[in-house]
């Protein structure tokens, strides 16, 4: 099974070229994709999200529609963190056994409003859980906590690994974790999801980035894929597509 993660900002580094990358992917069986809008906001038009100014105009803003219709041979699920148009996208191959989906929160709760800055909105996980020849196996979306004080550890982050972790703790098949979660290597917030007994995909085969060149800022992680026991990683790679700010993750397992 291959899957594909990426933030994709939005659409801001541009359409085209955004859904060309997708049209080179067709064969891939899950796309795990975030920063993705169904519709805009336009009351939220020059507010701050994520420490940028909402420019509608700079915005794939019926994203989940668009990348929708090119991968017509994949499903889509899309499961919003902040109101109705905005959150986690996964296309799964329409020749693939979907047992189960749905989402989880693990940062504020559905419906939260922030207050301020728009990115410091509820997160969630999304989930899918597939039939297989192998068993069943389950694919988990994610786009941790920002909170506009960098990729370090603090409280919520904290908490958000642990909610995490009890999520997690309910699966009774072997799974995937990936997604954007705006954190340093480092931090303990990570490290407690591998002391859970998870594997660290990137640290595991010595990824040095996961930014591409429209990131400025110095520090050059943000993306990851953890697999839990059961889970055979037959190839693992950071894409050089540079279709966002964020590099593309490729996980194929077997």
């Amino acid at each position: 099974m291959k899957v594909i993660s990426l933030n994709t900002w939005g659409g801001r580094a541009g359409k085209e070229k955004l859904l060309t990358f997708f049209a080179a992917h067709k064969d891939v069986d899950v796309f795990c994709l975030q920063e993705i809008w169904s519709a805009p906001y336009d009351h939220l038009e020059g507010h701050a999200a994520g420490g940028l100014g909402i420019d509608h105009s700079q915005i794939m803003v019926y994203g989940l529609q668009e990348i929708s219709a090119l991968l017509d041979s994949h499903t889509a699920y899309f499961r919003p963190h902040h109101l109705d148009n905005y959150g986690l996208l996964m296309l799964v191959k329409k020749d693939l056994d979907v047992i189960a989906e749905g989402d989880v929160f693990v940062h504020k709760e559905r419906g939260h409003i922030p207050q301020g800055d728009v990115g410091l909105h509820a997160r969630n996980i999304q989930f899918i859980t597939i039939a297989t020849k192998q068993g069943n196996r389950t694919l988990l979306n994610f786009h941790g906590l920002w909170n506009g004080g960098g990729k370090g550890d603090g409280e919520d982050r904290l908490l958000q690994s642990d909610r995490m972790i009890q999520f997690m703790k309910t699966l009774a098949n072997p799974y995937v974790l990936c997604g954007d979660f705006n954190l340093l290597p480092e931090t303990k917030s990570l490290k407690v999801l591998e002391d859970f007994g998870l594997r660290n995909l990137v640290k595991e085969f010595g990824i040095t980035s996961t930014r591409t060149s429209f990131y400025k800022k110095p520090e050059k992680f943000a993306d990851y894929a953890f697999v839990s026991n059961g889970i055979i990683v037959k190839d693992f790679r950071v894409l050089p597509d540079e279709v966002s700010d964020h590099s593309p993750l490729y996980v194929e397992i077997e």
